[in-house]
């Protein structure tokens, strides 16, 4: 008996090996996705602008990593006691006004200067809901907890999501024809814009979504949403807010990821870097014993050759953690 129903995943011809860099960019999801690949020591930088949700934002900040915008002090605002950017997640926000326009500068310089090596850009979608300020009718990708009476809410046409994310494409391969795309939607329902228009929003992703990788070759879909929403299909797969997808869910959806966009010979090694990672993580109660001090040598040994065969890899903490545990 099949409890669930089977997903046919288009995979890319050349797909994902370590020796590429990835940048990935936009919604919460995109987190999981970053930080897991991070964790198996792939070459990644992750959302230089800070989470951003509606395509807009995302588009705009790819945008301004390509043209290397510059930030001025025109650009922040003061609000409940920081400087912060209409652009950026509060992240990048702070008490002084240099320093944070330094933080933002420097994170915009990193991800020009990425996005001239990257292979692949990683794009997951969150909502197609936009918000502009009512005084000057200005695009926000935060709204830092401003006022809700500041901002127009606007629930983005196919038309636009389509010009915006079109743009945006056009301008990401001429600036480095080696890229190449993965959009995804993110399965995190946004249940405080209604289910219904939740729905709606998410509609307007994929079609758009769907109509870019139907135009250009180097663009790829990757269904995190459908994995979520249409194969696991149950509640119990979500977090106590029946929003977000819990571990075992999102895990679902990484494995997916790993089996039909990362190489073979890549998938070996991830294998290999995986026990590494999990070894680094085992805690002993009794340290001193010859037990334990032979488990951290067996790794040392064992991360210096996968390094020693894949030089790419940074492993150099974990070499440093098992040989200065040793007594």
């Amino acid at each position: 008996m099949n409890l669930m129903l089977d997903i046919s995943i288009k995979e890319p011809a050349q797909k994902i090996n370590y020796q590429e860099p990835l940048l990935l960019i936009g919604s919460c999801f995109t987190e999981h996705i970053g930080n897991y690949l991070r964790d198996l020591k792939f070459d990644i930088l992750q959302n230089p602008n800070g989470i951003l949700f509606d395509p807009r934002s995302v588009a705009w900040s790819l945008v301004s990593y390509v043209q290397n915008k510059k930030y001025a002090e025109d650009d922040l605002f003061y609000l409940n006691e920081l400087w912060q950017s209409w652009q950026h997640h509060s992240f990048f926000s702070g008490t002084d006004k240099a320093e944070a326009l330094t933080v933002i500068n420097k994170s915009q310089q990193v991800a020009h200067d990425f996005l001239k090596k990257t292979k692949w850009v990683i794009i997951t979608l969150g909502s197609s809901f936009s918000y502009r300020l009512l005084d000057n009718n200005m695009p926000v990708a935060n709204c830092h907890r401003a006022p809700a009476q500041w901002f127009n809410k606007h629930l983005m046409t196919i038309e636009e999501i389509n010009s915006i994310l079109d743009n945006c494409v056009h301008q990401l391969l001429h600036f480095n024809p080696d890229i190449k795309i993965i959009f995804t939607v993110s399965p995190v329902r946004h249940i405080r814009d209604g289910v219904i228009e939740n729905n709606r929003s998410k509609a307007r992703l994929i079609e758009v979504v769907h109509h870019l990788v139907n135009k250009f070759e180097k663009i790829y879909y990757f269904p995190a949403y459908e994995l979520v929403v249409d194969v696991l299909r149950d509640y119990r797969f979500f977090d106590i807010d029946m929003v977000h997808p819990n571990y075992q869910a999102t895990e679902f959806v990484l494995q997916n990821f790993i089996r039909h966009f990362i190489d073979e010979a890549s998938q070996n090694i991830l294998a290999e870097v995986k026990k590494i990672i999990i070894a680094r993580k085992h805690r002993s109660f009794h340290p001193s014993t010859n037990l334990h001090q032979n488990f951290l040598r067996e790794y040392l040994k064992k991360t210096e050759a996968l390094k020693s065969t894949h030089p790419f890899l940074n492993l150099d903490d974990e070499i440093k953690y098992f040989s200065s545990r040793f007594l």
